[in-house]
Order: structure tokens, then sequence, then C-alpha cells
């Protein structure tokens, strides 16, 4: 289901989630934030940060969601913008989602601030798919999920994607060089 708020529209997160599973080619997402501890899991956060192994199962419905779109030939990636030394939360992410994401398929690519100026200064969080559908995503400062919107113009979109892109290094080499930084 679509609310209208304005031009922008807001999408539900069942007609979100379906995007999922309808993309065709290819989809693609820009993370901008440190920090997004308000929309994870509570107890994986304490495991990691008190040393246990990963719980079995870990990520499993995303990973799932990943290996049946990529072993059926569509392309699933993302940058994720950083600055080092990296936050808590980020160090959780790279460590646990991104090293386990990979290997269902999932790309990753990290643009790395740290001696640089930001490309993408003001763009928020955003997943496309098949370079035609755009949603934002609004977080609060404590990295919960408040909603997205479907937006127009998907040019613009797919700009500030190839200038992520341009920008970034594939996420195991960057991890090679700082992930234990």
């Amino acid at each position: 289901m679509l609310f209208s708020s304005g031009w922008l529209v807001t999408i539900s997160p069942e007609a979100f989630g379906a995007l999922f599973d309808s993309f065709h080619r290819e989809a693609f997402r820009l993370e901008t934030l440190d920090d997004y501890t308000g929309s994870s899991s509570a107890e994986y956060l304490r495991a990691y940060f008190a040393g246990e192994p990963m719980p079995e199962g870990y990520n499993a419905g995303w990973l799932a969601q990943v290996r049946g779109n990529t072993d059926a030939g569509r392309r699933m990636y993302r940058v994720h913008v950083v600055t080092r030394p990296l936050s808590d939360y980020l160090r959780y992410e790279l460590d646990w989602g991104y090293r386990t994401n990979i290997t269902a398929g999932e790309e990753f690519f990290i643009l790395d601030l740290t001696e640089q100026p930001n490309p993408l200064e003001g763009v928020p969080d955003y997943w496309m798919f098949d370079d035609t559908s755009v949603v934002s995503m609004t977080y609060d400062q404590h990295g919960v999920f408040l909603g997205a919107e479907l937006e127009a113009d998907p040019a613009k979109w797919q700009h500030w994607r190839d200038v992520a892109v341009s920008h970034a290094e594939p996420f195991t080499d960057w991890w090679e060089r700082y992930g234990t930084a």
C-alpha cells in the first residue's frame, strides 16, 4: 500500500519488501550512517561485543532472500560511506553482517571518507531496483528506521549510485587493510 505525503509517496513495509522479490536485474543500496543500532537485534549486538561466536541462523532470512536473488542471476550490491575509526556498530555490521552476506552473493563496497571529502553530502540512504524504483529511507539519531518513501526522478538516484560506486573500493580489499584497526 502506498500513502501520499506531498510529492513523495510513503511506501508500506509490505510494498517495500515486495520489491526485493520483484526486481529483475539489480538492487543497489547506499548506506550513509555510522550507526543503525536502533534497527538491529539487541541480542546479536550483545553477543558480538561480548566476543561470543556468531549465533547459528544469524541473518538467515536475509541470507535466503539474497541467495534466491543471486542464484537467479540478479545482482544485489551496496556502497557504505564510512570514516575511520569505525563506530562500534560499524565494526559489528561489517564483521558479522557483510562478511556473512557475501557468502550468499551480496556485493559490498566501501566509500572511505577518512582522507577525502564526501561526494554524496546530504544524500540519504536508499535502495534502487532495476534503475527505476527508488526507495529513500529515514532513520532517527539512534539508527531506528522510521520509514521509507518511493521517490520520483530515478535519474538523480542513478547518478548518486554511479558516484558512490566510482569512489568506492571492494569491501574485501578495504577490510583486509582496516578490518581489525
